[in-house]
């Protein structure tokens, strides 16, 4: 089902079932893609207990996102929580919120307790999110877990004794300004680091990060739109599908997972052996992600000896990422 996936680029029943290697009418097929997401023996950890190998050692940096749309009138709502591995953001888990809007913070909290099992706080370097995931019992209970944490913060919440949008007014586009100490946020002492953008949105980032080292840490959290335009659009079209149930949402998106995992470590490996082609600007013209779906593509196309490498690619673990880690600005 996972080459079908990939082959298919389609989360569409009939789309995956012409690429299903079996004598039977497409028709037959087709019922046979419906029970695997009817199947409830197939659940997220299984997804998880495939994607913890691919791990590297040491410790890692998780994102929290959430990714909607619609359906006809039928509103889809997933809460993600994922790592940064080989140049991408790859879900590890995942919760169907039964409601449209904004995640409550019990949904975060279980989801972050459901890695916690499996992957202990001592592996967690900071975990990154946009403001809708704020508040001091949210915060708190990551201090309680000595996760630390790099958030974007609302304009009206209150630092000491002033809003956030009243603190360097005359900012301008590409300035950055911080407040020299730690100040009280959410419950705990955060550094604050506020930006402009060229668009003129002003960026307000707290963390328990040295103050060096956070806006350069919150600038990853684009990161994982990558992974929903790949997840959701272009690459997979989990979009495409017809299913609105949230348990087959759920192991669709398991899936897909899986397949955007597979990608991206090809595509690490592959240029780990012959470096991708740059633009005058020193950026990558094809992403690690698009460059693994071309070989892995071809190789489970045309089989041989390029699949069964990439078979074994899919449990080892990713290369290990080697950051350099800033100091903190002292009296």
């Amino acid at each position: 089902m996972l080459l079908a996936l990939l082959q298919a680029e389609s989360s569409l029943h009939r789309k995956i079932a012409l690429h299903l290697p079996r004598e039977a009418t497409l028709e037959s097929k087709t019922r046979t893609v419906a029970r695997v997401f009817h199947d409830a023996q197939l659940t997220p950890q299984d997804v998880l207990d495939v994607l913890l190998p691919l791990l590297p050692d040491g410790k890692l940096t998780l994102i929290m996102d959430r990714t909607t749309w619609h359906y006809g009138q039928t509103p889809l709502n997933i809460l993600v929580l994922g790592a940064i591995l080989g140049g991408a953001v790859i879900p590890l888990v995942w919760s169907i919120l039964p409601h449209q809007g904004n995640s409550s913070t019990a949904a975060r909290i279980l989801l972050v307790s459901r890695l916690l099992q499996v992957l202990p706080a001592r592996r967690w370097s900071v975990l990154i999110a946009d403001r809708e995931f704020v508040g001091q019992e949210w915060c708190s209970f990551l201090r309680w877990k000595r996760i630390r944490q790099c958030l974007r913060i609302r304009e009206n919440t209150r630092v000491e004794d002033d809003l956030a949008r009243d603190l360097f007014t005359t900012l301008q586009p590409g300035e950055v300004r911080t407040l020299f100490e730690r100040t009280w946020v959410y419950g705990g002492w955060m550094h604050v680091v506020i930006t402009l953008s060229p668009a003129g949105d002003r960026v307000i980032v707290a963390s328990d990060l040295p103050i060096l080292d956070v806006l350069k840490t919150y600038r990853l959290r684009w990161g994982i739109e990558s992974a929903f335009s790949s997840l959701k659009g272009r690459g997979l079209n989990l979009e495409a599908t017809h299913m609105t149930a949230p348990d087959r949402i759920s192991r669709l998106f398991g899936l897909l997972c899986l397949a955007l995992a597979w990608m991206a470590r090809v595509g690490a490996q592959t240029v780990l052996q012959h470096a991708a082609r740059q633009d005058n600007r020193g950026r990558a013209v094809v992403s690690q992600v698009r460059i693994g779906w071309q070989v892995l593509g071809q190789a489970a196309r045309w089989g041989g000896e390029a699949f069964w490498v990439c078979l074994e690619l899919l449990r080892t673990p990713f290369p290990t990422t080697h950051t350099s880690t800033s100091r903190s600005v002292r009296c």
